[in-house]
This record gives structure tokens, C-alpha cells and sequence, in this order.
């Protein structure tokens, strides 16, 4: 992942406490879909809540360190597949002799019982490339990054009943883990949530088979080619609505779109209730696909830039950034975009916060030791604020619950500020 907020300016970097060295700061079909093994499932979990980042005596099979992610908060216990999904419509943009476009997707979904088996957060060759690529391989093992404890579970029955969908895309250069925690949270809540990555976007992306592709747009994405991305990832993302709900762009949603999907539990997804959010240029690819694709009722964009003024963009979206946003020089361009946003709306700030907050990193890197003193906002309190303000907006744009939460400052969330131009 990389330091931009939604444009691959190359790695931005970071001092990280405790450390002399200056290192990159983790960031950020007809076409045929396939379903795909979870090569990703741990052989065993453990069932002990000790502080996750005491030390383990080190050993062949055991980590130093093991990471692990905040409990899911919702009632359900959380489910998970994996979903390989190839649009023969498309070449690839990165790598077009590899043929037809390719994405890998986490599914997330309520679940009922205990059954199935553990999740790994990532393969440790994954992990591997992630760290490798910031420069961080000598400072972090791969074991102990891959053994972050994950709550999901594979092969989990599903909940009964048919639940809101939220599609997820993560910073250019990031993989898909990186949006886990909130995932889970939100499937816990009652969501199914896709979790997405696009095909030579990011570093430590696994793919069917066991392949980590190279992050080709890592060398290839520099300049000012924000708005091609963020184009393809909107195309992206509205393909794998077609795969998820069924229907096409332009289209209102099918309310029962399981005879379409790809997915085996596509009959749990409730066509007419969906929501899209990404971080960096997952966050402008969200814009971007509410300007065309009917389908998407409510938006979130988290720290990153509009690539493109919203035209359409007339039902819910939220904003949930740094304190950049608010700057005279802003690189989000989120105060030219705000007037474009004809729906209900909402530009929260978050005090301490930085382009990473809304994401996994900042949970998992700080029990690993690497933490950014320009970051002042803990780990713990980036997840807390994260899950609260997009659980609140999709329950009360998808659900129809009104949420306080998102009316004004709250005591309970002191870093969050409302930014009314």
C-alpha cells in the first residue's frame, strides 16, 4: 500500500516510533465467475482472549507475534467465502496479455451456530509481497503479520433471512485484507459485505490458486492517472454487482437476483438495499459508480479523492476523512466535489487521524510495533470511529434506522467533527 490518498504518487513514508530508519507506511462475465477454495483458512484458531500483542516463545510452527483484529460487535457470528470472478468483457488494463479482467473477492455474511472453520487473515506468501513491496520484510516476519486473528469463519452456516449488501474496494496497492476488520463488524450487524481486489492493484493480493499477482500499477500507476483508475475500478465494481445481485448498470436491482449470481448464498442478498465504500481510490471509485449504476443506494468514501466532479450522485454519501480534507490546499478536492452531492450527506473529520485510520493497518502494525508518531490516534480508537459512523449510515440509509450518531458531535466521539460548508 501506498501513502497516496487516491492517486499512486509512489510510497510515501513514514517514521515509525522506535525506529531510526524512515520506511514506507503501509497504505493503500459474457464473462465467467467461478467459485474459489478459501486458500486462506487457518488450520486451527485459538480460543484465548489474551492481549494480542504478548510475545509467544518463537518456534517452527508458532509466530513471535500474533496480531489480532477487534471483536465484531453485531449478533451474528460472521461466515466467509472466496469468490473469483473473471469478466471476459474486459482485458485486463494492467496486464492485458493476460487476458480477461480478473477479481478476487472475500464474501463476509451473518452467520448462525459455530460452525465451519477458522479464516487466515492472509497466506504468508501473501504477506510476504505485502511487506516486501513497503519495505518491511526485515522488520516484520511474514508469519507474524499472516497469523493476525481474523473471527470469520469458513464453511459457516448462513443467518436466515435476506440482508443488505455493501461492496468494498480498498487503496491502490492495498490488498482486500486490509478492509477485514470492518468487514466482519459489518456482517456481524446483519450486511453480506464483498470484499474486492482488482487484478495488478496491489501488493500481497492473493488470487485462485494460490497466486500472488505483482502489483504491476505500483510501477505503472504513477502520474496523473487518478481518473483511469478510478474509471476502471467504478467498471470493476459494477460487474461484480452484476455477478453478486444480478441485473446491469442502468438497471434497477432485481429484488431476487439469485439466478444470476455467482455466489452459492447469493439468496441471502437483498438486491434492493446495496451499498458501495472503499478507502483512497476505493472511496473515488465509489463516486464514480454511483454516476452510473442506479443500483448503489448509499456511498462511502474514506480519504479519498474525487478524480471526477459527481454528476449523479443524488442519494446518501458519506465522507470520512482527515483533517486535510478541510485545508485550503486540499488534495481530496472534496470541497469542489460537495456541492455535486445532491443527496443527504455528511463530511466528517477525524482529529489525529491519517490516510491509514480507516483501514486495518493501524490495528495491526501497532501490535506489531510499527506506529506513526505524525498518527497520534491509537489503533483502538481508529476501529471504534471506523465501525461506528459506516455501521450508522448504512443502517439508517439501507436499513431505515435513524442514527443520532451521524447528526452532530457526540461526547462518545470526541476526534469527530462535522464539516458544514
Amino acid at each position: 500500500m501506498t501513502g497516496t490518498r487516491s492517486t499512486p504518487r509512489g510510497r510515501a513514508v513514514a517514521t515509525l516510533l522506535a525506529l531510526a530508519l524512515a520506511v514506507p507506511l503501509l497504505a493503500t462475465a459474457s464473462a465467467q465467475a467461478a467459485p474459489a477454495t478459501d486458500t486462506t483458512s487457518a488450520p486451527a484458531a485459538p480460543t484465548s482472549t489474551a492481549a494480542p500483542a504478548s510475545s509467544a516463545a518463537p518456534g517452527p510452527e508458532a509466530p513471535a507475534i500474533r496480531p489480532e483484529l477487534p471483536r465484531p460487535t453485531g449478533p451474528f457470528t460472521v461466515g466467509r467465502d472466496t469468490l473469483h470472478l473473471v469478466d471476459k468483457s474486459r482485458k485486463d488494463p494492467w496486464v492485458p496479455s493476460a487476458g480477461a479482467r480478473e477479481l478476487m473477492l472475500s464474501m463476509y455474511y451473518p452467520a448462525r451456530g459455530t460452525g465451519g472453520r477458522p479464516t487466515a487473515y492472509t497466506s504468508e506468501k501473501a504477506a510476504r509481497a505485502l511487506l516486501e513491496y513497503n519495505e518491511l520484510d526485515e522488520r516484520i516476519p511474514a508469519a507474524d503479520y499472516s497469523s493476525t486473528r481474523t473471527y470469520a469463519r469458513t464453511g459457516a452456516h448462513p443467518a436466515k433471512g435476506r440482508f443488505p449488501l455493501v461492496v468494498l474496494s480498498p487503496g491502490f496497492t492495498a490488498p482486500r485484507s486490509t478492509l477485514t476488520h470492518l468487514a466482519e463488524d459489518l456482517a456481524s450487524r446483519g450486511y453480506v459485505v464483498a470484499t474486492v481486489d482488482h487484478a495488478y492493484e496491489a501488493a500481497g493480493a492473493e488470487f485462485s490458486g494460490g497466486r500472488v499477482l505483482p502489483c504491476v500499477g505500483c510501477v505503472d500507476g504513477g502520474g496523473d492517472s487518478g481518473p483511469r483508475i478510478t474509471a476502471g475500478r467504478a467498471e470493476d465494481l459494477s460487474y461484480v454487482l452484476d455477478r453478486l445481485v444480478g441485473g446491469k448498470a442502468g438497471t434497477a436491482a432485481k429484488a431476487d437476483g439469485s439466478r444470476e449470481a455467482s455466489w452459492r448464498h447469493a439468496g441471502m442478498i437483498d438486491g434492493r438495499r446495496i451499498g458501495m465504500g472503499g478507502h483512497s481510490i476505493g472511496g473515488a471509485a465509489t463516486a464514480a459508480l454511483m454516476d452510473t449504476d442506479p443500483r448503489v443506494r448509499a456511498g462511502v468514501n474514506m480519504d479519498g479523492g474525487f478524480h471526477a466532479r459527481p454528476d449523479s450522485v443524488d442519494r446518501p454519501f458519506l465522507l470520512l476523512g482527515t483533517t486535510t480534507t478541510v485545508q485550503a490546499d486540499d488534495p481530496y478536492d472534496w470541497g469542489n466535489a460537495w456541492p455535486h452531492l445532491r443527496g443527504w450527506k455528511r463530511w466528517l473529520t477525524v482529529t489525529g487521524s491519517g490516510h491509514f485510520t480507516f483501514t486495518d493497518t493501524p490495528v495491526v502494525f501497532g501490535q506489531l510495533g510499527m506506529v506513526d508518531p505524525q498518527v497520534p490516534i491509537s489503533g483502538q480508537r481508529s476501529e471504534q470511529i471506523t465501525r461506528a459512523y459506516v455501521a450508522a449510515f448504512y443502517d439508517q440509509h439501507l436499513r431505515g434506522i435513524e442514527q443520532p450518531l451521524l447528526d452532530g458531535p457526540t461526547p462518545a466521539h470526541p476526534e469527530v467533527g462535522f464539516h458544514r460548508p
